[in-house]
């Protein structure tokens, strides 16, 4: 069986090629937007780990509040044996 050739119009080419741009189109415009969003979470996630390491130096430079309470009680004793009592 032999094919019948269908004539295409110049303006059934025209929309398939119009149809064929405006898909890219939409393709490239999808790329481009997850480029940006792909770069704002990289500068989230950079500043989110300068943040981490910034908590993390401020705590560890932080005396806790238990060790500072176990402190006073051992000075406390200390002074009431040298009889420093306040």
């Amino acid at each position: 069986m032999a094919k019948k050739n269908k004539k295409i119009t110049m303006e059934d080419l025209a929309g398939m090629v119009q149809r064929g741009f405006s898909g890219l189109e939409d393709k490239m415009a999808m790329k481009a937007d997850t480029n940006r969003i792909e770069n704002n979470l990289k500068i989230l996630s950079e500043n989110n780990t300068r943040e981490h390491e910034d908590i993390k130096l401020r705590l560890d430079n932080v005396a806790y509040r238990f060790e500072l309470v176990e402190l006073q009680k051992r000075v406390e004793v200390l002074e009431k044996k040298a009889g420093m009592k306040k």
